[in-house]
């Protein structure tokens, strides 16, 4: 929005010196009072175009970080299973449950707290995969564990949808490809619906402009201003919808031609297993994988239609300003007398005109009979027309076939032959009044594509597309991994010797011995004899106790002398008391 507000050449700052403290004040104000505005339709759409920026990204982008988002989920669960050292039966069990757990959890195939899901599961890894295997399972590297949980979660996947197929298990795996054959033409109705307002208004918006534009006094109470950001709203959340169209039907050719394989990839299994009792696992295993990753497949579309579908009803809380400025009873009354034209219909009028070469010497024009890959060029300004945009301040459709100006290597196209041949004659001009235009208007440099011309003003999609000029700088921070230190158990050979004489030494010891014999003789003393044992039991050890010892106390005596020290009289008295206690009193 400070970008934004700089730009407008209404506000008259001067990018090219350092803002004073007056001038901040006043750009903060400004800020705040574009902020604050509730009818402005300019902001909505700026609103809009953050809004997408930062929450929209293409299948590539979106899966990769759901799937990064689900490794991050399960990175706990690999982690138990993979440095798990189990040595007893209690804690081979313990392991193999978690490697279930893994298994039903990376499938996404039902809950884990449902038992009938989870003995399911564990019948169909057993099968796989037997307890008894667990032990080489643990031998092997952490990378090696990794690989080989993710292969066992795909074969029982594959396992538990022919199970369902076949209907003897997979009550709680849902419908996928039927729900998605209801959820793809309800989102493309509601994106139809959609772009139907858009192209019902636009024309309607765009009519009033150029009414306006030939008799000014007609609409006296009427603000062309507020007409064109309403009209600049209502083009942008079409563009959005376009490319939001385009990814649901990108999405349903995928899911028609995942259907044909998924129905081949399980018949082909079935003639396969049949009724045999037992079938090679080279044979299953491979169709098996086929039908996780189709199923895969599956849930990955599930989770781009969500997506697509809550950036849809999300859009619409961008248009509430220019319904409510301009709703559908006003536009009635403001375009009586006034003709409509869709933009389909002012293409259909100019497809029989074309520019004139041979007026435009200096000028290169493109047409679809002299020009390879016509449909694939690059036009500028999103295909609108590159005149009336800065002159007229109109979003008007271009017509390739009145003849693409490459000027400058971009191309531009035209919603007339006029305006072609205006353009042409100053295409600088024209480019110049159409990047005056954007910073009035802020949502243009979005809407029309000029980033190259505004590049601090780049959005973050196009960041990431891999610019350099506009891709943001690079943090950096200090990091640090760590390894496992004894990946592999040891394999140290006892028998090992280095030293060569010491060798040397076991050589000549064994060809020693083998010049050696062993003799055996019998005598007569040890012939037919026979080898006996005896058997004794040994004394026992046995204690009498002849008296018993008893023990008594004596009473300790005290006797209690007094008077001996401390009188008065000259004459001692003492009187002794015996304090020593009776025998029966101890």
């Amino acid at each position: 929005m400070v970008k934004a507000v700089v730009l407008d050449p209404r506000n008259y700052f001067n990018v090219d010196r350092i803002l004073t403290k007056q001038d901040v004040q006043s750009l903060i104000q400004l800020c705040v009072t574009r902020l604050l505005d509730t009818t402005n339709p300019s902001l909505d759409t700026i609103k809009m175009q953050v809004y997408f920026d930062m929450n929209y990204a293409n299948r590539a982008e979106l899966l990769k970080e759901q799937h990064r988002v689900l490794e991050g989920r399960l990175a706990p669960v690999v982690r138990d299973i993979t440095d798990s050292r189990p040595c007893v039966k209690e804690e081979m069990e313990n392991v193999y449950r978690t490697i279930v757990s893994y298994v039903l959890l990376s499938s996404g195939l039902g809950s884990p707290t449902d038992i009938e899901v989870v003995r399911e599961v564990t019948a169909a890894l057993q099968s796989v995969f037997p307890q008894t295997e667990l032990a080489t399972f643990i031998s092997l590297s952490k990378k090696n564990k990794e690989q080989q949980l993710k292969t066992l979660t795909m074969l029982v996947t594959g396992i538990r949808l022919y199970n369902k197929e076949r209907g003897k298990g997979g009550n709680s795996i849902d419908d996928l490809p039927a729900i998605l054959n209801e959820a793809i033409p309800s989102a493309t109705q509601a994106l139809d619906e959609a772009l139907n307002i858009c192209h019902t208004v636009a024309p309607c918006y765009t009519a009033l402009l150029e009414s306006m534009h030939e008799d000014c006094r007609r609409y006296m109470q009427l603000s062309s201003f507020k007409l064109k950001e309403a009209l600049f709203n209502v083009r942008q959340y079409e563009a959005f919808l376009c490319i939001l169209l385009s990814e649901v039907i990108t999405s349903a050719r995928e899911v028609e031609v995942m259907n044909m394989q998924f129905a081949e990839t399980m018949e082909q299994l079935k003639n396969t297993v049949q009724n045999k009792v037992s079938v090679g696992t080279t044979e299953v295993f491979p169709l098996f994988v086929a039908l996780s990753n189709l199923w895969t497949s599956f849930q990955d579309e599930i989770l781009l239609l969500s997506f697509l579908t809550n950036m849809t009803n999300n859009l619409q809380q961008f248009l509430e300003t220019q319904s409510q400025l301009f709703p559908e009873e006003v536009l009635t009354s403001l375009l009586e007398g006034v003709t409509v034209k869709s933009d389909e219909e002012r293409i259909r009028e100019t497809m029989e005109t074309r520019v004139n070469v041979s007026d435009f010497k200096n000028q290169e024009w493109l047409f679809p009979e002299t020009t390879a890959n016509f449909d694939q060029l690059l036009i500028q300004y999103h295909g609108f027309c590159a005149y009336a945009i800065g002159e007229k301040g109109l979003i008007l459709p271009g017509n390739p076939a009145i003849g693409i100006l490459k000027h400058k290597d971009r191309c531009y196209v035209f919603s007339s032959k006029e305006s072609a041949c205006i353009f042409a004659q100053n295409p600088d001009k024209f480019i110049q009044l159409n990047t005056e235009k954007a910073k009035e208007h802020a949502e243009l440099i979005q809407l029309l594509e000029l980033h190259h011309q505004f590049e601090y003003l780049a959005p973050c999609a196009q960041a990431r597309s891999g610019d350099e000029c506009l891709m943001k700088p690079i943090t950096k921070c200090d990091s640090s991994t760590q390894t496992d230190t004894h990946i592999l158990p040891p394999t140290i050979v006892t028998s090992y010797e280095w030293n060569e004489w010491e060798l040397r030494r076991k050589a000549i010891k064994l060809a020693n011995l083998r010049r050696k014999l062993t003799h055996a003789t019998q005598t007569d003393l040890s012939h037919m004899r026979r080898e006996s044992s005896t058997q004794v039991y040994l004394p026992k050890d046995i204690g009498t106790q002849t008296k018993r010892e008893n023990s008594s106390n004596v009473p300790r005596p005290q006797i209690f002398l007094e008077g001996l020290r401390g009188g008065s009289s000259p004459t001692t008295h003492m009187v002794k008391v015996d304090l020593t206690r009776a025998v029966d009193e101890t």
